[in-house]
């Protein structure tokens, strides 16, 4: 019985222990988007930059501007 718990615990110890700077999600992305350029994200996708995760989320300005924000996918800190 005991070995039969064992693998299960060892994965849900894994899980919980996932580091605190795990991916940021597409909605985080677009809301640090929105911060920098207020308006309508108009899409929100994963891609690399200088080998880096980020987000590339295109938001549609009330100027009628489309602006490209680069959002950090490790940190959501805004990369460009």
């Amino acid at each position: 019985m005991m070995r039969a718990l064992a693998f299960p615990l060892l994965a849900l110890s894994m899980v919980l222990a996932a580091p605190a700077w795990a991916d940021v999600s597409a909605d985080q992305a677009a809301a640090a988007a929105q911060r920098v350029a207020s308006g309508r994200v108009l899409s929100v996708e994963k891609t690399e930059v200088d080998h880096r995760p980020v987000w590339r989320v295109k938001v549609l300005t009330p100027q009628g501007d489309v602006r490209v924000i680069l959002i950090d996918a490790a940190s959501g800190r805004v990369v460009g």
